[in-house]
């Protein structure tokens, strides 16, 4: 039997305050995504890349949303979506982490995570998620952190 995992959205940033780092960086605020009580932000952290929810304009947040809801496939990925993108603008053009999103009835499955610009699969995942859970986060992330 497969393991149900749990997703959680909260509002978080690419800096603590006192990280030196951000001196001179665009401290990006986002909506994390928490997968069984860990940080997807911090598990991937070394590719220096954030969530692609919660943050940006209207029109891009609602965007990833269709996005991960599997509303709309993306325009040329299809039902691959960019989970963590640029920092400073999100544009998959700068590089982005991908995942491969399904629906099976009740659940939806994240699972072969790459790194789009090396084609590098990242071992992380399959996780899996019920659909109540799942789809109540992804709304949720909606104006996590605004417009930046």
């Amino acid at each position: 039997m497969k393991k149900i995992n749990y997703l959680e959205t909260k509002p978080s940033s690419r800096y603590d305050q006192f990280d030196p780092d951000q001196e001179g960086n665009k401290n990006t605020k986002f909506a994390d995504l928490i997968i069984d009580g860990k940080s997807l932000y911090q598990m991937l952290r070394t590719y220096d890349m954030v969530p692609s929810l919660g943050w940006g304009s209207d029109e891009y947040q609602r965007e990833m949303i269709d996005y991960f809801l599997l509303r709309k496939p993306h325009k040329y990925m299809y039902y691959r979506y960019p989970i963590m993108v640029c920092p400073w603008c999100g544009d998959e053009e700068c590089g982005f982490i991908s995942v491969k999103i399904d629906r099976e009835d009740d659940f939806i499955i994240w699972k072969d995570f790459y790194v789009e610009s090396e084609k590098k699969k990242i071992n992380i995942g399959p996780y899996h998620f019920q659909w109540d859970n799942y789809e109540k986060e992804i709304n949720n992330s909606f104006g996590t952190a605004g417009i930046q």
